[in-house]
């Protein structure tokens, strides 16, 4: 206990507490001062009166007598009073703010141990409350480091949100705790600098860590994955391409079709004939809402005949592909932008020839409707 009340005690803000004693300083020189002029007292005696008496011990070995020996002592007698009073109640007061950080620091600590998995979420920013509400949604353990208080103070904290507000570049505490609870290691600052040293300084100690960083600068990106950084995210260029979707929507469609994989060719050869772009493949599994995503973004004919040709010098990969068809029971949609209205609606005919279309820009949930009649049947 000594040893925390010592290292309290060293830490404690020293600005209040260093002009409380300097006034003091000041306080008892005037004592002094006047002791010896106003008193008529000696050296060694001015200063025995203006210590007890700035102390309010007044034994009464000099009693004033004149006014303004009287005035003296009463002015010293008080400004001793306030003097002590403001910097013992400013040493207290810090004293107490320690303590209480420390049992805080220690409760943090607790609730982070009693967790089996966690993530570790650095800087809380516009992206990194976008991430921390995506963790909290899906009921993950998150610890969060932001240096600003400020910028967490709002944060609801309980046994599966830890706020820690310290520098995660100044000790090695994310070193610590990215260690094999650990999930993952999210860093959303926005500093590329900065993300680098937490990247090196997690990869250091934690050669399994999987980490993913933000990056601003897409000439920091090779920089981050040579780093050890597994996974690189630039919400500039995440940012850029939703902007592009959204202007793209007016020449794009959302198509719900059904057909075999061996079908897969011939419908994009309609696409590829209509100078448009297939963007991405949903997959309906039933009586799932949300879809298998992925994402494509070709209009090259050579793709097409790239992938039928290795479907067919690679059987194990056409039967996970047949396998993946007959769980969604051939049922998938299909993002598909192009030129302009009249290149989709041509296109939307040739495909009518080819394939059954389920539909034209349903939702996830109109489909999973669809799905879920069919589990029914």
């Amino acid at each position: 206990m000594r040893k925390i009340t010592r290292k309290i005690l060293t830490r404690l803000p020293t600005r209040y507490a260093a002009t409380g004693v300097a006034l003091i300083a000041l306080l008892f020189a005037y004592g002094i001062i006047g002791s010896y002029i106003i008193l008529g007292l000696g050296p060694i005696d001015s200063i025995y009166y203006a210590v007890i008496t700035m102390t309010t011990v007044g034994y009464g070995d000099y009693i004033p007598d004149t006014g303004i020996e009287k005035l003296f002592a009463t002015t010293l007698a008080l400004g001793g009073v306030v003097l002590l009073a403001y910097v013992f109640n400013v040493i207290l007061t810090n004293f107490q703010e320690k303590v209480g950080k420390y049992s805080k620091g220690v409760r943090k600590m607790n609730a982070i141990d009693k967790m089996d998995e966690y993530y570790i979420l650095c800087g809380y920013g516009r992206v990194g409350k976008v991430v921390l509400e995506e963790l909290i949604q899906r009921n993950q353990n998150v610890i969060l480091i932001e240096k600003n208080e400020e910028n967490s103070a709002n944060i609801e904290e309980n046994d599966s949100v830890v706020v820690i507000n310290e520098d995660a570049t100044e000790n090695n505490l994310i070193a610590k705790l990215a260690g094999e609870k650990c999930q993952s290691v999210i860093i959303s600052i926005g500093n590329d600098v900065t993300n680098l040293f937490i990247v090196l300084t997690v990869r250091e100690t934690n050669p399994d860590a999987w980490i993913v960083s933000r990056c601003s600068k897409l000439e920091n990106k090779s920089r981050l994955k040579r780093a050890g950084a597994n996974k690189i995210v630039s919400p500039e260029i995440v940012g850029g391409k939703d902007l592009y979707y959204q202007s793209a929507k007016p020449h794009s469609l959302r198509l719900t079709v059904r057909h075999t994989s061996d079908e897969i060719y011939d419908e994009f050869e309609v696409i590829s004939k209509h100078n448009c772009t297939l963007e991405n493949i949903d997959y309906h599994i039933p009586g799932i809402e949300t879809p298998l995503r992925r994402r494509i973004i070709t209009k090259d004919l050579q793709d097409g005949k790239n992938f039928r040709d290795y479907l067919k010098s690679h059987p194990d990969a056409k039967k996970s592909l047949d396998n993946l068809y007959t769980m969604v029971n051939n049922l998938h949609s299909h993002v598909i932008s192009g030129p302009d209205n009249t290149a989709l609606e041509l296109l939307i005919k040739d495909l009518e020839k080819k394939e059954e279309i389920i539909g034209k820009n349903l939702s996830d949930k109109e489909i999973a409707k669809i799905t879920k009649k069919e589990l029914e049947k």
